[in-house]
């Protein structure tokens, strides 16, 4: 069977086949998609990889939980076009929110949202319109019923569990990378910054620290947008589960408001935007600091800088390791990389005090 033959056949188990086109549809690095249109209607069709999410019934069971609750909110709120406003699962024919193929695939479909784009780089503007709709989302999720969710990548945001990934591959050093001194001082720039980024954790078992149901994913490409530039949906629901909203605000910062790229090899390029910062914390904090504790608050800009100190030691690891996770361009570009995050992490902590500000401003404290 070829491969749109075999596309065909799984589209099958979950809508019926008549004049049925196929497409690739973006560029994701996790999960494969294809838009699909049939009889007018269309949709998105994606192979999840299951390397990756592991227990895909409880990654679905997640989505489908998260975007249920968000819908009831919107009708509760008199919204219009509510099939545009949230995803909507399209369940397979034996009832399942997957299906897996004789090849040991798992797929799902979903409605495709039709008149809608994401940026991948924006401006203020655009980064106060993204606050708000993740801190809505985080809003309308505050009262989710039924638990806490599936964790669908275990620690995935837990500082002290990468820190002990980080000291087991320095200790087996597999690459033999660990002899170039600028390796060297890289691993002392993170040790000496490794007891204050394990904050999150530590407040947490103090009891002064929620955990909330978080994005975890929280790039603008994550929002959909109409025509307009007003704000559609938040999208890519893979990694919604329990965490510390100080990693869905942070992890924005850190991808949105860097001035030069992830793997810049030019280190002077990356700095802090201070006005995407600005405009995402106003946004934000507009839709939840009537849910947010003051300890959560007090800790956003931090959220900045451990999410980039999180992304540093990731790419860091993976180049000690010898580049087994990340895809690579070239031979050093995870060590570009963790240069280029560690350039931005050096940027906030340079600005930290007024992050700081804006935050509390924005929050009327």
């Amino acid at each position: 069977m070829n491969d749109h033959s075999r596309l065909k056949d799984i589209i099958f188990q979950f809508i019926e086949q008549n004049e049925i086109q196929v497409n690739p549809l973006g560029k994701g690095h996790i999960n494969d998609s294809y838009k699909v249109n049939s009889n007018g209607n269309e949709y998105v069709l994606q192979r999840i990889n299951h390397h990756i999410f592991k227990n895909v019934p409880e990654l679905q069971d997640n989505i489908f939980r998260v975007t249920s609750h968000i819908r009831a909110k919107l009708e509760a709120q008199g919204e219009t076009d509510i099939k545009r406003k949230v995803l909507s699962l399209v369940p397979a024919h034996d009832g399942k929110l997957y299906f897996k193929d004789s090849q040991g695939d798992y797929w799902r479909m979903m409605d495709f949202i039709s008149n809608s784009k994401s940026y991948d780089e924006i401006n203020s503007e655009l980064a106060y319109r993204a606050g708000m709709a993740f801190g809505d989302f985080q809003k309308m999720l505050s009262d989710l019923p039924g638990g806490p969710l599936f964790e669908t990548i275990p620690n995935f945001h837990n500082m002290e569990a990468r820190l002990e990934t980080f000291r087991a591959s320095v200790k087996a050093n597999k690459a033999g990378r660990l002899s170039d001194r600028e390796v060297a001082d890289l691993v002392k720039e993170v040790e000496a910054r490794a007891e204050e980024m394990c904050k999150a954790e530590q407040l947490h078992r103090k009891g002064k620290l929620p955990n909330r149901t978080n994005h975890c994913d929280t790039k603008v490409n994550n929002i959909l947008f109409d025509e307009a530039d007003q704000v559609l949906c938040v999208v890519d629901l893979d990694t919604v589960m329990p965490g510390y909203v100080l990693s869905d605000f942070g992890d924005f910062i850190r991808s949105g408001a860097n001035t030069g790229t992830e793997d810049d090899e030019d280190l002077d390029n990356v700095s802090v935007d201070l006005a995407i910062f600005e405009g995402y914390a106003k946004g934000y904090l507009q839709k939840s600091a009537s849910f947010l504790t003051d300890t959560e608050i007090e800790n956003l800009a931090f959220g900045a800088k451990l999410l980039t100190y999180m992304q540093t030691v990731r790419f860091f690891t993976d180049y000690i390791d010898g580049d087994t996770y990340y895809k690579i361009a070239y031979p050093d570009h995870n060590l570009v990389r963790t240069k280029a995050q560690f350039k931005l992490l050096q940027s906030l902590e340079a600005n930290f005090e007024e992050m700081q500000r804006i935050v509390l401003q924005a929050a009327g404290r």
